[in-house]
């Protein structure tokens, strides 16, 4: 009888995948064309949206969830990192990063990096790399791109999954996307991968490092970022100044909370940043670690865990922390904060000497000052953090963008082409921001010069940048 059984369901499960099958080659994916097709909606991928657009490129973009700004809407990640050079005298990052900030302010959902400085409850009282935070709101931010989009005439298809590139030899003519719809194929004739992940360039047949090969892979780990109110700065202050020798707020409590075996996390200290509204901060807290983010089991793990560790450190600001009681959760990410998987091999790889010795070569498309930031750097609860020796700033050259191997495709964002210890300084998002305008004006001047991203003149690039805004020295 079980045998007859499993034979059963067998044969209607063989008769529902023919049927399944012969439905799909009845009916084709539908066919849009656009110019240029950027694959992610994140911080990168909407600055190479824009660029593109403003260039007089025909723009759509592809993003699986329901909103433009990836961490930072999405991921709840906050605030921006620092956009300044290492004196924090000089605003490096500007361009489109500077622009979506200045209409944030303008809404009242941010403040400019100009009035945030090191070692206030804004940049976590972090002093190195820290100086010029933007605290910013996520749902402001989710406004603020949703207008540029618009005005600048791209189009966005949310709820689109990117399943394949469409290749014609090694050359890249469009994307596949799964949609409620079900498929379409997106032809085009530039690509930008601003998956995070370099999905679209790693489909492609682009040679990929997962992690960080000197570390066996290892991968930086991940954090459920989430959102608390009701805690007054004055209460936090309060503590601060009854444990003056803590480098960081809460570690003395921490140490009492992990003795009473009521902390498991594997962080020895709490990461708060104050947001634009009094009261209610980010929280960078939780860590979970041999996350891999592109494998879908690893991911589904990393959300519920995170969640659970939110519950765990909610419980420990109510139980130890002074004038904490009532503090209430917010929200939690609607997505992990993965902060490396997969680095795209790309004409030239920004390595850790670039980013130290502070060089800015000839093509460089952004100028950066952000540390090195390497979690996980120094066993599962350490950091490594590295700031710049030589110089108040480093370039990232245009090089890095250009994936080997395929053409017509660039890679936005902090799978582009760095070891792993590099990408941990340019992971953030200023720097996401600044690469993504770089590619979408690339793709456009490319288009308009009818050449492929690697033989695009980079000096006529990096002029065009100059007179979009962007700051190159």
């Amino acid at each position: 009888m079980e045998f007859s059984r499993r034979a059963f369901i067998g044969g209607v499960a063989a008769a529902i995948g023919s049927g399944v099958a012969d439905a799909q080659e009845r009916v084709p994916p539908e066919v849009v064309a656009g110019n240029v097709v950027v694959v992610g909606g994140g911080p990168a991928g909407v600055c190479a949206a824009v660029a593109a657009a403003r260039n007089g490129a025909d723009v759509l973009v592809v993003e699986q969830g329901n909103c433009l700004g990836g961490m930072g809407t999405q991921g709840l990640v906050g605030p921006f990192m620092t956009c300044y050079d290492k004196s924090g005298e000089v605003q490096i990052i500007r361009g489109l990063f500077d622009e979506i900030v200045r209409r944030m302010v303008a809404i009242g959902g941010a403040i400019h990096p100009r009035e945030v400085r090191a070692g206030t409850s804004f940049a976590a009282w972090h002093v190195p790399g820290h100086d010029h935070c933007t605290p910013f709101e996520p749902e402001a931010l989710k406004f603020v791109l949703d207008d540029l989009c618009r005005e600048a005439g791209v189009k966005v298809l949310y709820h689109a999954t990117f399943t394949a590139p469409v290749m014609e030899g090694d050359r890249i003519a469009g994307v596949d996307v799964f949609t409620k719809a079900g498929p379409r194929r997106i032809l085009a004739k530039m690509v930008v991968d601003a998956t995070g992940d370099g999905d679209v360039a790693f489909r492609a047949g682009v040679p990929c490092e997962l992690g960080d090969p000197a570390r066996g892979g290892a991968m930086q780990p991940a954090t459920m970022f989430f959102r608390i109110g009701n805690l007054p700065e004055e209460a936090v202050e309060a503590v601060r100044r009854q444990y003056p020798k803590d480098v960081l707020c809460f570690k003395t409590l921490l140490k009492k909370a992990k003795a009473d075996g009521k902390w498991h996390i594997p962080r020895p200290h709490i990461n708060i940043y104050r947001s634009v509204k009094p009261d209610e901060w980010f929280v960078n807290v939780s860590r979970l670690n041999g996350v891999n983010a592109v494998d879908p089991q690893s991911l589904s793990d990393a959300e519920e865990a995170g969640r659970r560790q939110v519950r765990e450190i909610m419980a420990f600001f109510r139980e130890y922390v002074p004038g904490a009681q009532d503090v209430r959760l917010l929200c939690t990410a609607s997505t992990i904060g993965i902060r490396e998987s997969r680095h795209v091999a790309g004409e030239y790889r920004l390595d850790k000497d670039d980013v130290i010795s502070g060089r800015v070569p000839s093509d460089s498309v952004f100028l950066c000052s952000s540390s090195i930031d390497l979690h996980g750097g120094k066993g599962a609860s350490g950091t490594l953090y590295l700031t710049i020796k030589d110089g108040n700033w480093y370039g990232v050259p245009y090089r890095c963008l250009v994936p080997k191997k395929v053409d017509n495709l660039l890679v936005a964002g902090r799978c582009v082409s760095a070891s792993s210890v590099a990408a941990a300084a340019i992971r953030v998002m200023p720097p996401c921001m600044a690469m993504g305008e770089a590619a979408g004006t690339a793709a456009a001047l490319a288009l308009r010069e009818n050449v492929s991203p690697r033989a695009l003149d980079a000096a006529a690039l990096v002029s065009r940048l100059r007179a979009q805004g962007v700051f190159l020295g």
